[in-house]
């Protein structure tokens, strides 16, 4: 079984990857809180995968984080719920405020997820309501994990997108992309709530 891989993203769309590896392209498939973290096309990357075997099959889902994985683990573990519903789920909602639904079995909530029913909510926080406890808060979280100083920016930066009429998920992926980059070019000096929210909104309107 394929657990991780690690190439070149040769392309991309919001349900699906092809990563080439050493001249091989695999074709993975990701829920939107991955595809919106991803790197540019021509970019190193690495997955987390799990690989699902059917008879006329052979698939494999990727993540970018150890929290997302558990998650999708978790939610095709629910009978009646396969792997397109699991990426569908993780797609509507993050990791934590997925978590957080289940555990307050917020019904509702969950059936606010586009493609899912009241009764495939009811059975999701049924049998996962003792099992999602398990899974640490996204540890990846760019505000959770940020010293207190970058937590405020990144806070505020967040606060400002949302307020822009952004989705929550959708700006902290963007937020997520942006820090990545000023940390990989050295360039910590620029976590200024104004820099982050002009490179944020170049990501989100697709410009970088």
């Amino acid at each position: 079984m394929i657990a991780r891989i690690e190439g070149k993203l040769a392309y991309k769309s919001t349900d699906r990857l092809i990563v080439d590896v050493n001249g091989v392209g695999y074709q993975v498939y990701v829920p939107l809180s991955t595809y919106y973290a991803l790197p540019e096309t021509g970019e190193i990357l690495q997955l987390r995968i799990i690989t699902i075997v059917r008879e006329d099959a052979f698939n494999l889902f990727g993540f970018l984080t150890k929290e997302e994985q558990e998650m999708f683990e978790y939610l095709i573990s629910v009978s009646k719920i396969g792997p397109k519903v699991g990426l569908n789920t993780l797609s509507g909602m993050s990791v934590n405020e997925l978590r957080e639904a289940i555990l307050q079995g917020d019904i509702e909530k969950i059936n606010s997820i586009p493609g899912i029913g009241k009764k495939t909510a009811e059975r999701i926080v049924l049998e996962l309501k003792e099992k999602v406890d398990k899974i640490v808060l996204d540890a990846s979280s760019i505000v959770d994990s940020a010293d207190p100083l970058t937590k405020t920016v990144l806070k505020d930066a967040l606060s400002a997108l949302i307020n822009l009429g952004y989705k929550k998920l959708s700006a902290e992926s963007a937020l997520k992309k942006v820090t990545a980059a000023l940390k990989n070019n050295d360039n910590e000096d620029s976590f200024t709530v104004e820099t982050l929210i002009k490179s944020a909104l170049k990501v989100l309107s697709g410009t970088v």
